[in-house]
């Protein structure tokens, strides 16, 4: 283990990678990364399946076993394999932490992301299909997912709540996710094993109001460059803490083995090259958190990373940072907002391109 990764994970934090392949499943890579940089799950979307499926070569197999099938299964047979593959590799991480990580998620079709029962019925159908307790589906935080979200964890089938940029929906995922566990509870599973992480997006915060500021131009703006993000997360993190602690509905479930929906920091790849490359994990190191990231950003972290805790005690100091962006007439519900359906449209146009990539796979190893 390097001593940065060490460190962070010391801190509470479990480093999943945002990422997953058949190269890096076949190669032992993902092994290694286990062993050597503290990686404890996986966490994949669209626009990851897209990089790997448009390879040529490490799916051809599979896809000549699978013969002249529509592009649809194709897609559900090859990226349920790899989540399959990746589960079982984790399954001691799974085991070791009784289930908190070890977990390997895979997204619902993000065409679904505005229609609350097709989402119910895919996450289903993925759930059995990869058929791991350690596996998690991804389901986008739209209005139309929250629903969506509470009925799944009521099948006893672990989550994890993607696409969060603002604290009003974060509030409102926590309550399904109570919700969910509740009537989990009510239907006889066993609570112990369901697992729920909430996906709060970082880097794109700042990409969006580093803008805006930007075309304010004042001293007083600049100086407020690369903080949105940090701080609205921090403050996400606020929320959790006291969410689970004041929530009676909560306090009930756990003493039934209920297990708390862990806040996950995605986005954590540093966009703008005058921001330190592992500002988006050193920053936001605390207790009981995730930080999914890139390998680009896990090996920035193992080689100069901190991970020591910085989230205590910067309450005050995030408020007062929202605060200013508001008196300086950022919209930050406007620029959630937009992120959002940015987010959806992104992870839309990917999928349209695995769609092709597959399909012209499909077609290449069947002559």
């Amino acid at each position: 283990m390097t001593e940065a990764t060490q460190r962070t994970s010391d801190s509470g934090v479990s480093i999943w990678l945002d990422d997953l392949s058949r190269t890096r499943i076949e190669s032992g890579n993902l092994q290694e990364l286990i062993k050597d940089k503290n990686v404890v799950g996986v966490t994949t979307n669209p626009s990851i399946f897209q990089k790997a499926l448009s390879q040529v070569g490490p799916y051809d197999a599979q896809l000549k076993e699978l013969g002249k099938v529509d592009v649809e299964t194709a897609i559900r047979e090859l990226t349920t394999t790899d989540v399959r593959n990746a589960t079982d590799i984790f399954r001691e991480v799974a085991e070791a932490t009784d289930f908190v990580d070890g977990r390997v998620s895979i997204e619902v079709d993000p065409r679904l992301a505005h229609e609350t029962e097709a989402t119910e019925k895919q996450a289903v159908e993925l759930w059995e299909k990869v058929n791991r307790p350690n596996a998690m589906i991804k389901i986008p935080a739209t209005l139309e997912g929250l629903p969506a979200i509470t009925a799944t964890l009521a099948k006893g089938i672990s989550v994890n709540v993607t696409l969060i940029f603002s604290l009003e929906r974060y509030e409102q995922v926590i309550d399904a996710f109570i919700e969910g566990i509740a009537q989990a509870d009510a239907n006889g599973h066993d609570l112990n094993h369901i697992g729920s992480v909430a996906s709060f997006f970082v880097s794109r915060v700042d990409t969006a109001v580093d803008k805006q500021l930007e075309e304010i131009g004042s001293d007083e703006a600049k100086a407020l460059e690369g903080k949105a993000a940090i701080a609205n997360a921090r403050l996400a993190y606020e929320l959790f803490e006291n969410k689970f602690a004041n929530d009676p509905r909560w306090a009930a479930l756990e003493a039934k083995g209920a297990k708390k929906q862990r806040p996950l920091w995605a986005s954590t790849g540093t966009k703008n090259p005058a921001y330190s490359d592992c500002v988006y994990v050193d920053e936001l190191v605390a207790p009981f958190i995730v930080n999914t990231m890139p390998e680009k950003t896990l090996n920035a972290l193992a080689d100069h990373g901190n991970g020591a805790p910085t989230i205590k005690g910067t309450y005050e100091e995030s408020h007062a940072i929202m605060a200013k962006l508001a008196e300086l007439g950022i919209d930050f519900k406007a620029v959630t907002d937009k992120l959002e359906a940015d987010g959806v449209a992104a992870f839309i146009k990917s999928w349209d391109s695995v769609l092709t990539d597959v399909q012209a796979g499909i077609d290449r190893v069947n002559g």
